[in-house]
């Protein structure tokens, strides 16, 4: 039928909808950029709609765009994953999702809905630097984190821009607080290193948080890991204990919010740059979802950001 959504044309408007940047679409997908604005063009004709909005400047999508490239996401994972289990290449797709409960797991989690017919296995307790030698080793296929360093095999996107919060012991003074800004988290020896969130990406955002604080990396105790042993590590110290604000609940803690500012944590979601596994594709439109329903990406106003991500 004339007005059949290709694959093909499901898949180039997709690539441009990532980059927003016809000549980097057309080179990720070998094609010239003649031909994919074609090709984009044949597409809104057969769909009715406009899909994109194109400037000398820049690119964006239309309203009935954004709406297509969920929809396009999923229905390219389901073709692929249907022409790989034909040919007998069905392949699940490994993700670090960093620890149980945080954001990566909420993206997977959605993955998994949006494509059950893929099979998908979580690893946990690695993330960021120390999972990006396995994902470029084929190890891994997708992780979730802030990486420091430099990778020009992976690609990227932001995932999440998730606000801070604080573990307090219970009957500690801070908990009599609704929110706590971050000042006082240095006049409490605040902790940063508790909690299977703890990468060298947080780290390195937190200590650019709290530096001017007088708070150094040089002080810090070894990484504490698992709901069991933050929650000791909390009874033994009697400090606060920073954390995201998906940290899984700890036994004997309250949670306030950070503020003044608001310091939000970038996460970012990395795979290798051939990757074109359906389970990926999945991931994809999980993140567009949550982005969207849950205004994941939203800022509030004075919030904070660490460096680069901040453009300062």
């Amino acid at each position: 039928m004339p007005d059949d959504l290709e694959i093909r044309l499901l898949r180039y408007f997709v690539a441009v909808a990532e980059e927003l940047h016809f000549s980097r679409a057309a080179e990720n997908l070998y094609v010239a950029q003649q031909a994919l604005s074609r090709d984009i063009q044949r597409l809104e004709e057969r769909a009715g709609v406009r899909l994109l909005d194109r400037t000398t400047r820049r690119v964006t999508l239309t309203p009935a765009g954004q709406t297509l490239l969920g929809r396009a996401r999923q229905l390219i994972a389901l073709h692929d994953a249907t022409v790989l289990e034909l040919r007998g290449e069905a392949r699940s797709l490994t993700v670090d999702v960093v620890g149980p409960g945080l954001t990566p797991s909420l993206v997977l989690a959605e993955a998994r809905r949006i494509a059950p017919e893929v099979e998908f296995f979580a690893r946990f307790h690695t993330g960021g630097e120390s999972a990006a030698p396995q994902l470029l080793a084929e190890r891994l296929d997708v992780m979730f984190g802030r990486l420091t360093g430099s990778y020009g095999e992976l690609e990227r996107r932001e995932v999440r821009r998730e606000p801070l919060t604080v573990l307090l012991p219970e009957g500690h003074p801070l908990a009599e607080l609704d929110a706590v800004p971050v000042a006082e988290l240095g006049r409490a020896g605040v902790c940063f290193r508790a909690g299977d969130h703890v990468t060298a990406g947080w780290e390195h955002a937190v200590l650019q948080l709290l530096s001017p604080l007088g708070i150094e990396a040089s002080g810090a105790h070894p990484h504490v890991l698992g709901a069991d042993e933050v929650a000791q590590h909390l009874r033994d110290r009697n400090a606060p204990i920073l954390a995201l604000s998906t940290q899984p609940v700890v036994p004997g803690s309250v949670v306030r919010p950070v503020v003044e500012p608001v310091p939000l944590y970038p996460w970012a979601m990395y795979w290798r740059r051939e990757s074109r596994h359906p389970g990926l594709v999945a991931l994809h439109a999980a993140v567009d979802r949550l982005a969207r329903t849950e205004g994941w990406l939203d800022q509030p106003e004075g919030a904070w950001l660490p460096r680069p991500e901040s453009g300062e």
